[in-house]
């Protein structure tokens, strides 16, 4: 059974972790670099963009912040 934490089936989870993914790679930022830089694990950042974490409001704002774009932004082309 899942735990709130981790899903596999979410398409928003999943969108917006392609979403980071490419805005990431559009940087040059290699995951385990992009994750430090956030203060978290490569293997959650790995989560994170294959849409298998539920994201706290505060780790995306984190996110959002690194990428140097908003919240708002990242969601943008999700819906």
């Amino acid at each position: 059974m899942d735990s709130p934490e981790t899903t596999t089936g979410d398409p928003i989870q999943k969108a917006l972790g392609s979403r980071i993914r490419a805005l990431r790679k559009a940087k040059g930022w290699a995951q385990e670099a992009f994750a430090h830089q956030c203060g978290m694990h490569r293997g959650h950042m790995g989560q994170i963009e294959r849409g298998e974490s539920n994201l706290t409001l505060s780790t995306l704002l984190v996110i959002a912040e690194k990428l140097g774009t908003t919240v708002a932004d990242l969601f943008e082309e999700i819906a």
